[in-house]
């Protein structure tokens, strides 16, 4: 990832007919083979009028890894990071931070890596990940053992900790999260909403899932997030899994007819 800047050669993506911003493991990334590459494809035949944005939980140089063979799109705009982070992302698939969005989270986190690493240290059912991340600290969780006091404590750091899919547990700066990441994005490119898709599996999917923009819970979502978002019109509760249930929303919700003026 190269330094903080604002790319002078970042994509339109405010004229194109849809943008789907869409979580990756267990979404962009789940569902079959066969319906993974027929939305590719797709993507692919159709990148003057589609645009795409990843929002998740990996790190820059994954997505960077991810795309560069050429089976999985490159995305025009990744946030990343849980949120954390916010980057335009080059022909050479590098990520490169947004300095105008991402800077209220470097303020709000405040280097507080260090702090969150003592505070958690003997915290019962956590395993740090070794990733260094720049505005966030993530664990691995065992649920069977995991001393809800951490919840407590994160909070008394002026932060927030984020559950998700039962087995990861994330500390994040205070507002911060996939949600409020992609809303601030979005503004900035100028995407009017009705033109977007959001999609996702899982609980750190909910604030983005929540912004009142068309979305889709994909088949496999976890239940937490199907519950949470219940009676939410906006949604799409998909039955087809990963690629599928996005594919099924699109349809389902119309967009492209929708958006054809």
């Amino acid at each position: 990832m190269t330094q903080l800047t604002d790319p002078a050669d970042r994509q339109d993506l405010s004229n194109k007919q849809f943008v789907l911003a869409t979580d990756l493991d267990g979404t962009f990334l789940g569902g079959s083979a066969g319906a993974r590459a027929d939305l590719y494809e797709w993507i692919g035949n159709n990148r003057d009028t589609v645009g795409l944005i990843f929002v998740t939980g990996r790190d820059p140089g994954f997505i960077s890894d991810l795309t560069r063979n050429g089976d999985v799109p490159r995305p025009d705009y990744v946030v990343g990071d849980v949120g954390t982070t916010i980057a335009a992302v080059g022909a050479d698939h590098v990520l490169t931070p947004i300095r105008t969005l991402e800077a209220e989270i470097a303020a709000a986190w405040n280097d507080a890596g260090p702090r969150v690493h003592d505070a958690l240290a003997d915290i019962d059912g956590l395993r740090r990940q070794p990733t260094g991340f720049r505005y966030r600290v993530s664990y691995d969780m065992d649920p069977d053992r995991f001393d809800r006091a951490a919840l407590r404590i994160v909070a008394g750091l002026g932060l927030d900790a984020l559950v998700s899919d039962n087995r990861y547990f994330d500390v994040l700066p205070k507002g911060i999260s996939k949600g409020p990441s992609l809303s601030r994005l979005l503004v900035h490119l100028g995407v009017a909403p009705e033109r977007c898709l959001v999609a996702g599996d899982t609980l750190n999917d909910l604030s983005m899932l929540s912004l009142g923009v068309p979305a889709v819970a994909v088949g496999n979502s976890e239940q937490g997030l199907i519950a949470a978002l219940a009676g939410q019109d906006h949604v799409h509760f998909a039955t087809g899994e990963g690629a599928a249930g996005i594919a099924e929303a699109i349809l389902a919700l119309d967009l492209l007819h929708r958006n054809a003026a």
